[in-house]
């Protein structure tokens, strides 16, 4: 049974202080740290307000003390449960705006006089962020104790579900800024709102009983192994069965409903059951990562057999503490569902559990809380509330998404990846000499050339170092990937910079593409399955069918330790057939869409599914595959494009397909459409499969003719600068505008269809028409493209007949439908068309003008003004088309201002213009201008200037690469020790 520690004990004392303790109103273990926390502050004499949405059960069931007052109030709601398993992300952004936002000022004028009714000593706040200012408010000193803060939850959830929702990440920093100190638990996120810190070993309820009592007490023999399940509510319609368990073991059930029928090697526990003591008495447990399960987890050394939460972000925080003491297992949510438990039981049975450090942190906590509330000082030199604001402007949790190539990591960010061990950037190191000799003495080059580029150097290192002792879980995972002796492919496709085109590929616009020099690598082995090398489960699921060995895929991630990816997939190749025939699209997109924390394996399986549709492949060997891409996500810049191109790729060379580069990029288009369900056009695809480096590659989308590669001349230069804000072609933004500008097209046919039937066959109307103009009515009223119906066109005929906004309701009655194979129109929304109309119309004529400038022999400062000029007019069409930003703009400005800066115009300028890139709506920033030191002196200003605005470092991106096809492939093979030096 644990005893209570005596380090750091709270003395009684001989006066009564008052705590008003707020709790979250984000699940109960909030609730139960702080009744723990709270136990001791009575235990030494003092009255405890706490404030919490929570059972009251949940602190009486502890503490039987008059000292106690419960008051029920939910001052914030944390994340909204989609599921059991998924956070609701934009859900929990509107809850918190009406919970906390629209209320504000009532809350705090009645928290404040509420604190100075009951003569408060110290507000303490698990972790309510407007506790905090209401105690300022009121005069009275605040602390925090906590592992993570709502600003760095909510940050990702802004970006990725709800931009307009901003405002609530700085406010709750500001509310932050106003405490006086953290008192901060293990497993903690990073936490920039609070400057001053005080660790503490982990908040543990103490034992009640004995392993050996609580056995007793539910029957359970010594010899029975016992898993507990607890979840804190299970997964609507999932229904146990007797054979998820191996033979001898039981399942003891947390929150079970009455009516529940479980079958008899699973338990019902009471609703009262006291947690610590089951997970005690447990021989491991199962269930979902929060700070109580993994906390009790590690303090009983009871492992934890975890199921990964979607878009809860301090999970992989608490996630690698447990593996940090050898604490943890994580299952797949597939084999959570279909019962295929026995691999992972088995393993947590296996592991070792270390924690050694303290589990007396309640203690220790009111220990700090009472000397504080004496009027002991914890904080070094307050800085100010502006500075504290300041540095507390979280951008968005993806930074995590490019760990270690990221410029723009703040220095709060770089402790917690120190702490969470090795990052994919630490790969890549300047030694490039001592990266080549590294990979040089492990693996033979049977075909290709590494062609000096340093990234696929440092990749081959990664795979050299495969078999060495990994810590993350990733690592371990691709450690028994590959077979090396055997011979392996590896594939290289760059992400693109959108210098002219944009949204106009799908309106079958020329666009001009530049390959940029972050890439995306793929290590791909094929080998048959009486030789493949499976992970445990997948190997358990194989031998549980008593079947010879099958094709299995295998894919390996690196860089998810920190985002809401699991680093791994697998799945049986068998399961890509749907009887006699290959799994249909409609149904690959459901697959991969059901478990969010896995669909980023569409992207990569996706491929397997186009192929066999389109080609007629058919896979007969295993397929084990490493992914590392360094071109950043959400930044605009074709991440998913890179990754699907070199996946496509790998497939490709390794079964001895001949696939052109063109029909390359084409399948890899079909694999965003149809199975990931983005609606994006085709340049990205191509210009990641057919560029060439320090080139643009321009191309007609018709669908994707390309026509030549433009060289940029050598006093031109094109930079790429990231805004900060999470791009998404799958974005509602992205989809609508799409929507508008087929609705355009359909508007624009149906009004030539009308001109034409009113001059036939009648005789001519010349009042509308001339004779030698019925042809080009005729060719408008067919209209394929957007992009072929010239500017004076539109506006001589068309352009009365597009309305600003339509609702689709009434688009549908009118026109059926707008002929868009991967978009949906919705009856009730309403679509801009004029805007979403005209940009495809004017760009293409833009991209020409462009295009004709850029390859023209006279080089001159018109050239590059009417170059840049070009850019800006693309910038403002995207905004007019609703696919603006504010951090796209202000960089855009920051051009402006520089450019027509009186250093500048004396120079004879540098900088020449700028435009949103790919898909708008946030992402990169491309800038055009001389070649020269000036300017590079100037896009670094830029950036600094970004950064003092919105406390955002951009990264810059510059450089160029070769597309995948123009790189080719390498087949490598481990050398013989014998050849090695």
């Amino acid at each position: 049974m644990m005893t209570e520690q005596e380090s750091g004990a709270v003395s009684s004392s001989k006066k009564n202080l008052v705590f008003a303790y707020y709790v979250t109103g984000h699940g109960f273990g909030h609730a139960t740290r702080v009744a723990e926390v709270v136990r001791h502050l009575i235990l030494a004499g003092h009255d405890v307000y706490v404030v919490s949405g929570a059972p009251d059960f949940v602190f009486t069931s502890d503490i039987q003390s008059p000292r106690l007052f419960i008051r029920k109030v939910l001052l914030d709601c944390g994340a909204v449960q989609a599921d059991a398993l998924t956070v609701d992300r934009l859900a929990s952004l509107e809850k918190y705006s009406v919970t906390a936002v629209k209320a504000r000022a009532t809350i705090l004028e009645k928290e404040t006089q509420w604190l100075k009714s009951i003569k408060a000593d110290l507000v303490v706040s698990d972790v309510v962020p407007v506790a905090c200012r209401a105690a300022a408010d009121a005069g009275i000193r605040s602390v925090c104790v906590t592992n993570f803060s709502w600003d760095f939850i909510y940050a990702e959830y802004v970006m990725a579900a709800g931009n307009h929702h901003r405002s609530i990440v700085w406010q709750i920093a500001e509310d932050y800024s106003h405490c006086e100190f953290l008192i901060r638990l293990p497993g903690y996120c990073p936490m920039p709102a609070f400057r001053d810190v005080i660790d503490v070993p982990l908040v543990v309820r103490r034992l009640r009983k004995s392993r050996k009592e609580v056995r007793k007490e539910l029957g359970i023999a010594d010899d029975v192994k016992v898993v507990v399940l607890n979840f804190g509510g299970q997964p609507s319609g999932w229904t146990l069965k007797e054979e998820f368990l191996p033979p001898g073991w039981l399942c003891l059930v947390c929150g079970a409903s009455d009516s529940q029928d479980l079958p008899p090697n699973f338990k019902k526990l009471a609703k009262n059951a006291y947690t610590p003591d089951i997970i005690a008495a447990s021989d491991c447990m199962l269930g979902k990562i929060g700070y109580g399960t993994a906390s009790e987890a590690l303090a009983f050394k009871c492992p934890f057999v975890f199921v990964r939460r979607d878009y809860f972000n301090e999970e992989p925080f608490l996630r690698n503490m447990l593996e940090q003491y050898q604490s943890g297992v994580e299952m797949i949510r597939r084999d959570l569902f279909t019962g295929h438990w026995k691999p992972y039981l088995e393993r947590a049975m296996t592991l070792k559990p270390c924690y050694e450090g303290g589990i007396n942190g309640g203690e220790v906590a009111a220990h700090i809380l009472q000397e504080t509330a004496f009027g002991k000082k914890h904080a070094l030199d307050k800085l100010s509330g502006a500075r504290r604001l300041r540095d507390a402007m979280v951008l968005g949790y993806q930074l995590q998404r490019s760990l270690g190539r990221d410029i723009a990591i703040p220095d709060w960010y770089v402790t917690a990846e120190n702490q969470l061990g090795h990052s994919p950037g630490s790969s890549l190191v300047d030694d490039e000499s001592s990266i080549f000799s590294s990979h040089n003495e492990h693996f033979e080059i049977l075909h290709g050339d590494v062609q000096g580029l340093s990234d696929t150097e440092a990749f081959l290192k990664t795979l050299s170092e495969l078999d060495e002792k990994h810590i993350t879980r990733e690592r371990k995972a691709a450690a028994s990937l590959f077979d090396l002796e055997e011979e392996i492919f590896v594939t290289r496709a760059p992400g693109r910079l959108d210098v002219m085109g944009g949204i106009a590929d799908y309106s079958g616009s020329l666009v001009l593409q530049m390959p940029i020099r972050e890439a995306c690598h793929v290590a791909l082995q094929r080998i048959h399955p009486s030789k493949h090398r499976l992970w445990k489960h997948a190997q358990a699921r194989q031998n549980a069918r008593a079947d010879k060995p099958t094709a299995v895929l295998q894919i390996v991630s690196l860089g998810s330790e920190l985002s809401n990816r699991g680093p791994t997939f697998d799945m049986d190749l068998s399961d890509f057939m749907d009887g006699d025939k290959p799994m249909s699209y409609e149904k690959a997109r459901k697959f991969f869409a059901q478990d969010p924390s896995q669909k980023w394996a569409a992207y990569i399986a996706g491929a397997i599914v186009v192929l066999m549709n389109e080609l007629g492949i058919r896979f007969e060997d295993s397929i084990s595959m490493l992914v590392s891409s360094a071109v950043p996500e959400g930044k605009g810049v074709s991440s998913s494009a890179a990754v699907e191109v070199a996946s496509m790729h790998a497939m490709a060379v390794s079964h001895g397909l001949i696939i052109s580069p063109r029909d390359l990029a084409l399948l890899c288009q079909k694999v965003e459409n149809h199975i990931v369900g983005a609606p994006c056009g085709v340049m990205d695809q191509m210009a990641s499969a057919c560029g060439e480096a320090n080139k643009l590659l321009a191309m007609i989308c018709q669908p994707a003719e390309i026509v030549g590669l433009v060289e940029i001349p050598n006093h031109i230069r094109f930079w790429g600068i990231d805004s900060g804000i999470k791009h998404s072609v799958g974005g509602a933004d992205y989809g609508s505008v799409r929507i508008g500008t087929f609705m355009g097209r359909k508007m624009i046919k149906s009004k030539a269809s009308e001109i034409l039937a009113k001059a036939l066959p009648n005789g001519l109307n010349l009042d509308e028409v001339e004779n030698d103009d019925i042809e080009l009515i005729n060719k408008e009223a067919s209209l394929d493209y957007l992009c072929n119906l010239p500017p004076h066109r539109y506006e001589a005929l068309y352009a009365k007949s597009i309305p600003e906004h339509i609702t689709g309701a009434t688009f549908l009655e009118k026109f059926a439908d707008h002929s868009d194979p991967v978009t949906c129109i919705d009856e009730k929304s309403t679509y801009a068309v004029r805007a979403p109309t005209v940009h495809p119309i004017y760009e293409n004529s833009r991209v020409k003008t462009f295009k004709a400038l850029l390859t023209s022999a006279t080089s001159t400062e018109d050239q590059l003004l009417a170059l840049g000029e070009l850019l800006y007019q693309c910038h403002y069409s995207y905004s007019a088309c609703g696919l603006g930003s504010d951090g796209t703009d202000r960089l855009v400005q920051l051009v402006q201002d520089l450019q027509h800066s009186a250093a500048s115009m004396v120079e004879g300028g540098t900088l020449c213009g700028a435009k949103i890139t790919g898909g708008g709506s946030g992402g990169t920033v491309c800038v055009i201008g001389r070649n020269c030191s000036k300017s590079n002196q100037q896009i670094v200003e830029i950036q600094q200037r970004y950064k003092k605005a919105t406390s955002y470092l951009p990264y810059i991106f510059e450089g160029s690469s070769p597309g995948a096809c123009n790189f080719g492939y390498l087949k490598i093979r481990r050398r013989a020790p014998s050849n090695r030096c």
